[in-house]
């Protein structure tokens, strides 16, 4: 089951992916459920599932406008450096333990919008990765269990303000609208073994970036739990899971992103997160 969240009407709305169209969910659950993260909470995806299977479309992918999955999760935590080919073209030392960080709720950006490069830099790097969205929350998750608490994957674009991010971590990947989240989760009961999933990231066309899951250096299980032990995971959190190579940053000469520029973050068994790029107002 693909699950999206959507604005359709005026009204702000989640439903499943049918064909073409989407099923809208959040009227049929009614105010038991009011947000897809809510949903989560409740641990109402297998009823989603039997409402979504058979109904018929309520709108037209191509009529909604689309939020991020989770447009207000309660944390994005995000893993630096967990491919070794990327630290590698960054010269960085591999991580002794898991490289966290933070992204701001203002930071997330849906599918299709637009993508603003800061005013600020024109070093505006691009890094797809497959992003986890937490199902089951909790704390002290064992990595033989952490699976269990996934509820579905999704793409991630994490917009790196590179010269702003030399001199601080947080402040090169918290400008606003520079982390796209979506077009949609897959749920994990279709994806029983991300180890197997493909990343790749296009611009304009060209792929600059193409690597499979299995690759992480600190896998999924291993940061649930790590991060986990941190902090209390809560359903809707999202955690970016790393970026591989060909970062434009990572090139010579670099390659930055620019207005009038299209992303696009393809992972296998998920979609294509698509957004253009804009100059900054």
């Amino acid at each position: 089951m693909k699950l999206l969240s959507f604005r359709a009407e005026g009204r702000a709305l989640y439903g499943a992916v049918v064909g073409d169209g989407v099923v809208d969910l959040a009227d049929r659950v009614g105010d038991r459920f009011p947000t897809l993260r809510a949903a989560l909470a409740g641990g109402a995806l297998p009823e989603l599932d039997r409402i979504a299977r058979g109904a018929p479309p309520d709108y037209a992918l191509r009529d909604i406008t689309y939020d991020p999955v989770i447009p207000a999760p309660d944390k994005i935590l995000c893993i630096g450096l967990n491919y070794r080919t990327h630290a590698a073209e960054m010269a960085r030392e591999l991580p002794a333990n898991p490289s966290v960080f933070a992204r701001l709720h203002n930071t997330l950006v849906a599918h299709g919008d637009t993508l603003p490069r800061p005013r600020a830099s024109t070093h505006f790097d691009f890094e797809g990765e497959l992003a986890v969205i937490i199902g089951k929350g909790g704390r002290h998750i064992r990595a033989e269990d952490a699976l269990k608490h996934v509820a579905g994957y999704s793409c991630f674009l994490d917009g790196s303000v590179r010269d702003f991010q030399k001199h601080s971590v947080t402040a090169g990947k918290n400008f606003p609208r520079t982390g796209p989240l979506g077009p949609w989760m897959t749920t994990s009961d279709e994806i029983p073994d991300p180890t197997t999933l493909t990343l790749v990231t296009r611009l304009n066309g060209t792929e600059v970036q193409r690597d499979t899951v299995d690759h992480l250096i600190y896998p999924i299980p291993t940061l649930i739990q790590y991060l986990s032990t941190i902090t209390p995971l809560e359903p809707g959190d999202v955690i970016a899971t790393g970026t591989p190579h060909g970062v434009g940053a990572g090139r010579t000469p670099p390659l930055w992103m620019k207005a009038g520029d299209v992303i696009e973050v393809d992972i296998s068994g998920i979609g294509v997160l698509r957004n253009a790029v804009v100059d900054e107002t």
